[in-house]
């Protein structure tokens, strides 16, 4: 069973949280703030973080910062009340895997801690093997029928992203977020260039295909 630590001041909205954690078939633990929640990491094996960012002492940005730098690289899920975009940006740029704003919908939430939980486990793995092609994360290198192919690291974040989760959409927007710096002068055309990049290299793969959703963004199929 996951377990799923939330960290939020507010003992209601804890409470409230535990239950649907708990309908949902995870393990939840619980802390008020920044420095219990240290402690239940070390007192536990925690898959993935809610973490409110608005708490005492030491608030979300900066206990996420924290970690980071100390190597802890478990997904965070930040929920919060501030819904501005610099508050987002700041998220992003202290480490954080996702961001809701409150008030959160439970099955959207629910939703996005599963893509999480997945997402982190194929990474934890550092291979991913689609028929054929396995991709290889530490060495960002592509083996299709046994020959080895490297990358270029934004092309293989890309297609590794596309390929950890077939069938979804990604937006261009959702990919410039989590592939480049938020505060990259790159435009959303690039994701376009590497895309077309990324077709024209694997445009002969019997395992995958990438297309593109009118007025969408893009995603990736499964050929077998």
């Amino acid at each position: 069973m996951f377990q799923i630590l939330v960290v939020e001041d507010d003992a209601n909205t804890r409470k409230l949280m535990e239950a649907v954690l708990t309908q949902y078939g995870y393990q939840p633990v619980l802390a008020r703030d920044a420095s219990q929640a240290l402690q239940r990491l070390e007192s536990h094996h925690i898959d993935l973080i809610v973490l409110d960012v608005m708490l005492p002492q030491m608030d979300g940005f900066s206990f996420t910062r924290a970690l980071r730098d100390s190597g802890n690289d478990v997904p965070i899920l930040m929920v919060t009340a501030k819904e501005a975009q610099q508050d987002k940006r700041m998220g992003f740029l202290a480490g954080t895997d996702d961001y809701m704003v409150k008030p959160v919908d439970e099955e959207e939430m629910m939703l996005r801690i599963a893509a999480l939980l997945r997402r982190s486990h194929v990474a934890a793995d550092r291979k991913l093997q689609i028929g054929a092609t396995e991709l290889n994360f530490t060495s960002l290198s592509i083996a299709v029928n046994g020959k080895n192919e490297s990358l270029p690291k934004k092309e293989f974040l890309l297609l590794f992203k596309l390929l950890s989760t077939p069938g979804r959409i990604f937006t261009r927007r959702q990919l410039m977020d989590e592939i480049w710096d938020l505060d990259t002068e790159s435009d959303e055309r690039t994701v376009d260039v590497h895309i077309n990049r990324l077709r024209d290299r694997f445009r002969n793969n019997e395992d995958f295909e990438i297309l593109t959703v009118r007025g969408l963004g893009y995603k990736a199929v499964l050929l077998k």
